[in-house]
């Protein structure tokens, strides 16, 4: 019998798994995120499914490929017709709400198309995800794009720190030694402390609202997504976080000069990019490095309030938690920047998963191939809650967690559409050629190109993707095996989404026929 009554899915932006302690950082602490670890499972080999934000959140919360749900990119909505977790989890009862960043735009086309106003409850909801917008927060706000309502900033007001965009600059910007603002857009002052205080940074804001929530509930069973929206850049943090790590605490890049010798066509283009040339110079690396673990130290630390206030309730006890990211960080490793490739830097992402009422497994390493896609089944076979299988294309991890199953899959796959990207540009790709999948075996990783070469890499002998068997024709039948994944894969998409599973074999009965006689002598 499951004691989870609640479910807290907490989210970082570009949250690398290695820049955590628990995973192996060993200059990096972060001992309430390892705590959690502690009374749960730490999944090593989880993927999202796109390193992305808009296409990787797309699929967490509908339990969708990118290949199927079709947001591809970033501010492409989700189709109107898509279900999400709140659709799912309001099923069991629960108030599904959000605090801070989801990334997901409304498929305005499709409610005009449907005569559904932007007022209308229907509406709302969709705009938001499914999730009620308790405090919505997507924390990329530039001048040309902040919006005159949000919260955050009407709160960074009200405690003196006047503007027209506070959230750039108190809570993103410092103060250079003339006493002007320093933009924390610009790698070179990553290094600053912001003007805003620890206190009303966005990661303490955040985790104060999430307690506001929580105080609201009651007996009332609740799924709360708490969606931090740093590590994200820009890169920069309040003090005393700027100062915490320097130079001599940056673990060592992984690149190696061969890797610029690597002629394939997409990686040269990455590698080209202006964050890839930024992160290529250790002026920009070693500046930005210590403010990116200072972010990740000061999640840390506010989580450790979070837990020890629902601690103090008996929340600890009744809800699952679960801690992810919705992609990685490169941060100069293989001579890039940004995220948007399928290195293991890129793509795979943390997973640490406590469940109250699998006692058994806290405290253990997972080894399986787990995906983005494979929460919203887990949260819905916690809660009881029918499966949909025609909807759903994740594996719920509960026997994982309960330690019945070591794994839940053969392959982990990944998308991109980079169509938008100067790599894509310098090839001279259209909008529908501009595509890569990745299929992660056990022992291997395929990246499947259109109309170019793909890439392989040896994982239990190159665990840092070193050395590129794409082309090594000694590899040609490993190859061929994960592009037949990738062909099975593709075919195996949940596209026929209006009727389940059930009603397609109750319509295959003679009984379900309605007295239509067919073939009958």
């Amino acid at each position: 019998m499951s004691r989870v009554k609640n479910i807290l899915f907490i989210m970082c932006d570009q949250l690398r798994a290695d820049y955590l302690s628990c995973y192996g950082h060993k200059t990096l602490s972060t001992p309430h995120i390892d705590g959690l670890a502690q009374r749960g499972v730490r999944f090593d080999r989880a993927y999202c499914q796109s390193p992305n934000c808009g296409p990787s959140r797309a699929s967490f919360y509908s339990g969708r490929y990118v290949f199927s749900h079709g947001a591809t990119w970033n501010f492409i909505p989700l189709p109107l017709g898509e279900q999400t977790m709140g659709d799912h989890m309001r099923k069991a009862g629960m108030r599904v709400a959000v605090v801070g960043k989801t990334h997901m735009y409304a498929d305005r086309d499709g409610l005009t198309r449907l005569f559904l106003g932007p007022e209308t409850e229907q509406a709302k909801q969709v705009a938001q995800a499914g999730f009620e917008p308790y405090e919505r927060d997507d924390g990329i706000h530039p001048d040309k794009m902040v919006d005159p309502k949000l919260a955050y900033n009407e709160y960074l007001r009200s405690h003196g720190m006047e503007g027209a965009n506070p959230w750039h600059t108190w809570a993103n910007a410092g103060e250079d030694e003339q006493g002007d603002i320093a933009s924390g857009w610009y790698y070179r002052h990553a290094h600053r402390p912001t003007r805003a205080p620890d206190e009303h940074g966005e990661t303490a804001y955040m985790t104060r609202r999430a307690m506001d929530f929580m105080k609201e509930q009651g007996d009332q069973p609740w799924l709360l997504h708490l969606s931090y929206i740093k590590p994200h850049w820009p890169y920069i943090v309040q003090a005393p976080y700027h100062q915490m790590y320097g130079r001599e605490d940056i673990q060592a890049p992984i690149r190696s000069e061969k890797e610029r010798s690597n002629d394939h066509p997409v990686y040269e283009g990455y590698r080209m990019h202006p964050e890839g040339v930024a992160f290529s110079r250790d002026a920009d690396r070693l500046n930005v490095i210590p403010a990116y673990m200072g972010l990740v130290k000061q999640i840390d630390d506010h989580l450790g309030k979070l837990f020890a206030f629902m601690q103090e309730r008996g929340l600890m006890d009744n809800t699952l938690i679960v801690f992810t990211a919705d992609h990685s960080d490169y941060l100069g490793d293989h001579w890039l920047g940004e995220k948007e490739f399928m290195y293991e830097q890129g793509v795979r992402i943390p997973l640490i998963i406590s469940d109250p009422s699998a006692p058994g497994t806290h405290g253990t390493t997972s080894q399986a191939l787990a995906e983005a896609i494979d929460l919203l089944p887990t949260f819905m076979d916690t809660m009881g809650v029918p499966a949909a299988p025609h909807w759903l294309e994740g594996r719920s991890l509960r026997p994982v967690l309960e330690g019945t199953q070591t794994s839940v899959r053969e392959v982990a796959v990944s998308e991109l559409d980079y169509a938008i990207y100067g790599a894509a540009r310098r090839l001279k790709l259209g909008p529908r050629e501009a595509r890569m999948v990745m299929a992660r075996s056990d022992r291997y990783k395929y990246i499947h190109y259109d109309g170019l070469p793909p890439q392989l890499f040896d994982l239990h002998n190159d665990p840092h993707e070193l050395h590129d068997l794409g082309r090594d024709p000694g590899y040609a039948a490993v190859r061929e095996e994960h592009l037949t994944w990738i062909f099975d894969w593709m075919r195996q998409r949940r596209n026929r989404v209006t009727i389940s599973d059930e009603d397609i074999m109750k319509r295959s009965s003679p009984a379900a026929a309605g007295g239509v006689i067919i073939g009958q002598w």
